[in-house]
């Protein structure tokens, strides 16, 4: 029993590297992932799984145009396991490549990113679609927003050479069971996934400028910081030659 433990413990750290987690539910959802990484069958990639967690989204999307085509909110339903299979290809694509030992970790990353802003915009031409001529903005400025995140991520990374794919306490899975309980609504009460999405919006601004402002005081450190050792550079390269020039005039 100790050494089940041990192992599970050990799977859980390898799946870790590279990522630093801050969500609200990263401890149930890394133990999750730890648990179906050793259960993914042997035939299946990490781009295997890269692709399901793509077609998850567009399940989604396409549910968004059948609920409008034949005006059935039904479809609004169907919709909600397309967040699940995305989580699951998404989630478990990188993680089963380090459970593996087979990591590419700027191939995964570049794949990762642009397979995530596919399948968001076609989340939100789905909803494009869906929503009455008036609303059909909302989805639009939504994409841009969540976009606005991806990018922010991205710009982190870059920065700080630490990659966090949240925004504080909230994460992808939370934006998932987010999104999950606005359509669900939707179904209920017709009309309410608007607002729902107008009060989504407001909070994406309200964390992206958070996020923008907190990225530009780090780039701001590190320019001073570069800035600083290229000046201790520069003085040590004087003072070499400096010295070398007073040898030769001995």
């Amino acid at each position: 029993m100790k050494k089940n433990k041990k192992s599970f413990s050990s799977i859980l750290k390898t799946i870790s590297q590279d990522r630093d987690r801050t969500n609200i539910l990263r401890n149930g959802e890394q133990n999750l992932i730890a648990y179906l990484v050793q259960r993914v069958p042997k035939w299946l990639t990490s781009d295997g799984l890269t692709f399901i967690g793509l077609l998850g989204n567009l399940f989604v999307g396409l549910c968004f145009v059948l609920a409008s085509y034949y005006s059935n909110p039904i479809f609004l339903l169907i919709a909600l396991p397309g967040f699940l299979i995305n989580w699951y290809g998404d989630s478990l694509d990188g993680r089963l490549a380090y459970y593996r030992k087979t990591p590419r970790k700027w191939y995964g990353f570049s794949l990762d990113v642009t397979v995530d802003w596919v399948g968001l915009a076609m989340i939100g031409l789905g909803f494009f679609f869906y929503a009455d001529a008036g609303w059909k903005w909302l989805g639009y400025i939504f994409v841009v927003l969540y976009g606005w995140e991806m990018l922010t991520a991205q710009l982190r990374y870059l920065v700080t050479g630490k990659y966090s794919i949240d925004s504080g306490i909230v994460g992808p899975t939370e934006l998932r069971v987010v999104l999950m309980a606005i359509i669900a609504g939707e179904y209920f009460f017709q009309g309410s996934i608007y607002y729902s999405v107008i009060v989504a919006c407001a909070i994406l601004v309200f964390t992206n400028i958070t996020d923008t402002i907190k990225l530009l005081k780090m780039a701001d450190e590190r320019d001073a910081r570069e800035k600083a050792e290229k000046a201790a550079n520069n003085a040590q390269e004087g003072k070499s030659k400096l010295d070398t020039l007073i040898l030769k005039t001995d």
